[in-house]
């Protein structure tokens, strides 16, 4: 296996992880832009800490989202970014955040899971927006009768909320912090969107 210097290594994660448009894990970068070069995940995860250091007093940070890294702007210029993006951004009722939330903290979980923790019908059109935006999928299916379709979040749900994995969703009872995760703006590498309340 050919050898990299600290530099070229250094430049190509760096370059790799620019470029992509969802969040690289370390598996990933070695297995795939690293497979040619004889690198230990200990090597590449000293550049990336590297990395984030270097990058945390500018505009555009390295942070880790859905156990990968993915560089994004910081959260406190999104206001003024706002302009770049002509498209509006799709808002979402609350019932379709309740049923997120729901799955998200319960998961895996029935249709009917749902609608016994929110007390009213839910509309298929929830599930298949949901879907559809790929931040939740079918897992599997409960064993009883009529085995209903399990429901869990995807790593687009992690990776578009800023989350590293399900243990860093806030705390059920704070909700003042369930509002910032649902009704925050977050950016995306060529998008900006923007969740909130109907």
């Amino acid at each position: 296996m050919a050898q990299i210097s600290h530099l070229q290594l250094k430049q190509l994660i760096e370059a790799c992880l620019f470029v992509q448009q969802k969040p690289m894990t370390i598996k990933a970068l070695r297995e795939g832009v690293l497979a040619p070069f004889a690198v230990s995940r200990e090597r590449i995860s000293a550049v990336i800490a590297e990395l984030v250091v270097d990058y945390q007093e500018r505009g555009v940070n390295l942070v880790k989202v859905a156990g990968g890294y993915r560089f994004q702007t910081q959260e406190t210029l999104n206001p003024y970014l706002q302009t770049l993006w002509q498209e509006k951004a799709p808002k979402y009722s609350r019932a379709t955040l309740e049923t997120l939330a729901v799955i998200a903290y319960r998961q895996p979980v029935t249709r009917g899971d749902i609608e016994q923790v929110r007390g009213v019908a839910l509309g298929s059109h929830i599930l298949k927006t949901l879907s559809d935006r790929r931040w939740i999928r079918v897992v599997g299916h409960k064993e009883v009768p009529g085995r209903p379709a399990l429901y869990a979040t995807t790593s687009e749900f992690l990776a578009y909320f800023g989350l590293d994995n399900l243990a860093s969703l806030p705390a059920l009872a704070d909700l003042e912090s369930l509002d910032a995760l649902f009704g925050k703006q977050t950016e995306l590498p060529n998008t900006q969107e923007e969740l909130t309340h109907e």
